[in-house]
């Protein structure tokens, strides 16, 4: 069986967090709260946070090298959101772990 770093098991749990915390806030907090959380732009940049980090995720599962590119995409996807949800009331929870995973997947694409 192939065994994850302790640095790279670290990220996985981070993605997944990302992942959870993202798709929940979306699911629940933005739909719920409408106006400004629902701009297409914040949506959409939500839905393709939790995608990245889900994919990230099941990346570094696989134990494909490949997992450097989508560390690196999903660090940066995931510093976008964080500045989206920060501009919108009830977002800090959602924006403080986009940060800790982006600073985790910087680690991993590095």
């Amino acid at each position: 069986m192939h065994h994850q770093s302790p640095e790279m098991q670290a990220c996985i749990d981070e993605c997944l967090r990302c992942y959870s915390t993202c798709l929940g806030a979306a699911m629940n907090h933005c739909l719920e709260a409408g106006g400004r959380h629902l701009e297409p732009g914040h949506f959409r940049l939500m839905m393709a946070c939790a995608e990245i980090c889900r994919t990230s995720a099941h990346f570094m599962l696989l134990g494909t090298p490949h997992h450097e590119h989508t560390c690196a995409e999903c660090a940066e996807i995931c510093a976008e959101c964080a500045k989206s949800c920060e501009a919108l009331d009830g977002m800090e929870d959602c924006a403080a772990q986009c940060r800790r995973c982006a600073e985790s997947c910087r680690k991993m694409a590095a």
